[in-house]
């Protein structure tokens, strides 16, 4: 006998985008509400429409959703996604994105949650064809495989359009209430939206593994064994030399930011950058490039 709709519980993996809201909001019209919890994964380099907590924490607590969030900054979880990074076992989009195992990443980590919660489905916001390197057809059955997931994701969006789940075979799902959109456009997340009343956020930043200068700068830094959160965070700031051993404020927020990391400050005492030096070695270098990079001459540091 096919189990209960109502007594069925979906996991979904919730970046805060437009996509991901509707696959809860499409869930819960047929499982209800209290049988719908989100897993939000907090990346070191930011991902989707939305990496900001808040937003996520602010959407969630609204619409009355159990969040569980995976702080991947941070600890082991931290360590092992920066050694993903390093070596990927699939195609690296045209920066550092290794956007399969990204997934992989997550859907590894979302199965654990799904069990310890006792949540049958694990589903996406994922839209066929939105996403060259990890959204066509071939890419999401790949992932399903290698995270031991075949037809155990169900992507509500694109549902109509993808092979048959587990789910719906065993009549956990209607897919007949599931949909079709495909590709970049949003017309449809957009419409669906209005039906559901929700808000959401402008598509913007995204991962910075994308941002090709941004990567130029981590390539550089990526291979230190003590890597850090804030080593990463201080790469979108300022001007950077040394493979990041010297970090000068482009401007007075970027200097009050650099003032309160750990390491060597050097302040010039007329207006110009702060510099945050992380070898001894390199203090004199430093202070050369305050001096280029100064509007006014130099006459001593601080």
């Amino acid at each position: 006998m096919n189990k209960n709709k109502q007594e069925t519980k979906a996991l979904v993996l919730f970046s805060g985008g437009l996509d991901s809201r509707l696959a809860i909001k499409v869930l819960q019209d047929q499982l209800g509400k209290e049988n719908v919890e989100a897993v939000f994964f907090q990346l070191p380099f930011g991902g989707g429409c939305c990496s900001d907590k808040l937003c996520v924490f602010r959407f969630t607590q609204k619409q009355r959703i159990k969040l569980h969030v995976k702080d991947v900054t941070k600890g082991k979880l931290f360590k092992e996604y920066i050694n993903m990074l390093r070596n990927p076992e699939h195609t690296r989009g045209t920066a550092l994105n290794p956007c399969i195992d990204c997934h992989l990443f997550m859907f590894k980590k979302a199965k654990s949650i799904a069990k310890k919660i006792g949540a049958e489905i694990i589903a996406t916001g994922e839209v066929l064809g939105e996403r060259p390197l990890s959204q066509h057809k071939k890419a999401l059955i790949e992932i399903e495989t290698q995270a031991k997931l075949k037809n155990k994701i169900l992507r509500p969006l694109s549902a109509k359009l993808l092979p048959e789940t587990d789910y719906e075979k065993k009549g956990l799902i209607d897919r007949s209430k599931l949909l079709d959109i495909k590709g970049r456009r949003r017309v449809p997340q957009i419409a669906l939206a209005k039906k559901y009343k929700i808000d959401f956020p402008t598509p913007g930043g995204g991962c910075l593994l994308c941002e090709k200068e941004y990567c130029k700068k981590l390539e550089q830094i990526l291979p230190n064994k003590d890597i850090t959160q804030t080593d990463i965070e201080l790469l979108s700031i300022g001007r950077h030399f040394e493979a990041s051993k010297i970090i000068l404020g482009k401007n007075h927020q970027d200097n009050l930011i650099l003032e309160k990391q750990k390491g060597i400050k050097i302040t010039p005492q007329q207006p110009g950058p702060t510099a945050l030096v992380k070898d001894k070695s390199l203090i004199e270098q430093a202070k050369k490039l305050i001096q280029k990079y100064s509007k006014h001459k130099i006459k001593s540091f601080s």
